[in-house]
């Protein structure tokens, strides 16, 4: 599969995408600056959020309406007031854009219902994200399958019984292009909660291209579930984190996310294929294995001992394994210290 000309497919460097979200602070300078910073660390797409405060949530103060974990990033904000802060204005959407083309960068969004997919369709997007929250709101991956763009899709929190609804529910809709996204919901998450093993499963049970949503500090898990078969990694993306905002904490900065994309190129490289043997960059190193040389200097007809042969670098004579049957035999000619051992030397 491919969004807009960049193929995804195993065996190449991932598809990065850096996501905004609310990383701007509210300034379409910021936003626009962040996009610029992404295209210069490497990224292939920018992504965003589409969505106000009234289509995600209630202006309500009720129970469930206001965070209570107190250990959340946002313990005690009222949902309302927390995606007022966090959303991209959609009038953002178009110049954003544009200042992702300019860059030879896809730009697209994760829609939060009917009215977004329509607004994104109006700006032919060329591919959707549907968020880990919404994987259970079946008539969106419907709506969003239907428009024919390849469907990313963040699993977090789902049972494979879920995600299976999910894909079939889009591929019945019209979605030929999916990939499936192992992610953990938790802001920021924790390495050991991961579990990245998954994505291979994910791969062979559902039958499409599989990558990483990652909530993680750093590139190290992202790395790992390339060496996994990871065709996508999405990280999101700030400029500082000491700036602030909603998403800032866990978000990467920019020598992070070039970083990030050097270091999972690598990874692509290193996996290759099952391979014994010496490759071909290492075949110039066989000369410095060991094998058995003249340590003495030696007469026609003296004995092969332990005193006159010896094992050592370089790898120009017999290998160390004949040791033991050359030695009791006698030296058909004179051989001279520094002699690479032979079978045409011995009587």
């Amino acid at each position: 599969m491919k969004i807009q000309d960049r193929e995804i497919v195993l065996g190449q460097r991932p598809f990065l995408i850096a996501e905004m979200s609310g990383n701007h602070n509210q300034s379409l300078e910021r936003a626009l600056k962040i996009v610029d910073a992404a295209a210069l660390a490497g990224a292939d797409a920018v992504k965003l959020q589409t969505y106000t405060a009234d289509t995600m949530t209630l202006d309500v103060r009720m129970p469930g309406f206001v965070i209570d974990d107190p250990e959340s990033l946002w313990a005690g904000r009222q949902l309302y007031e927390l995606y007022q802060e966090a959303h991209t204005p959609w009038d953002w959407h178009r110049p954003i854009m544009e200042r992702a083309a300019a860059h030879g960068m896809a730009c697209f969004s994760t829609p939060f219902d009917a009215t977004a997919v329509d607004f994104l369709e109006s700006l032919d997007v060329p591919a959707y994200k549907i968020a880990s929250f919404e994987l259970t709101d079946l008539p969106l991956v419907r709506r969003v399958a239907a428009t024919g763009k390849p469907m990313i899709v963040s699993t977090g929190m789902a049972t494979a019984g879920e995600i299976e609804e999910t894909v079939r529910a889009a591929r019945e809709a019209g979605c030929r292009d999916l990939v499936l996204l192992k992610c953990t919901s938790s802001y920021p998450a924790s390495p050991e909660h991961t579990n990245i093993a998954t994505i291979s499963h994910m791969r062979e049970m559902f039958g499409c291209e599989v990558g990483l949503s990652d909530h993680t500090m750093g590139c190290g898990v992202a790395v790992a579930a390339v060496v996994l078969g990871a065709t996508v990694i999405e990280k999101h993306f700030t400029l500082r984190r000491t700036d602030g905002g909603v998403d800032s904490a866990f978000s990467m900065e920019p020598h992070e996310l070039r970083q990030l994309r050097e270091e999972t190129g690598r990874a692509v490289q290193a996996v290759g294929r099952v391979s014994y043997g010496p490759t071909r960059s290492e075949m110039k190193s066989l000369v410095f294995r060991r094998s058995l040389y003249i340590a003495r200097d030696m007469l026609a007809g003296d004995v092969l001992t332990v005193d006159n042969v010896r094992c050592v670098r370089p790898g120009h004579g017999l290998a160390p394994k004949h040791l033991e049957t050359v030695l009791g035999r006698t030296a058909r000619f004179a051989l001279s210290a520094g002699t690479p051992l032979s079978w045409d030397l011995l009587a």
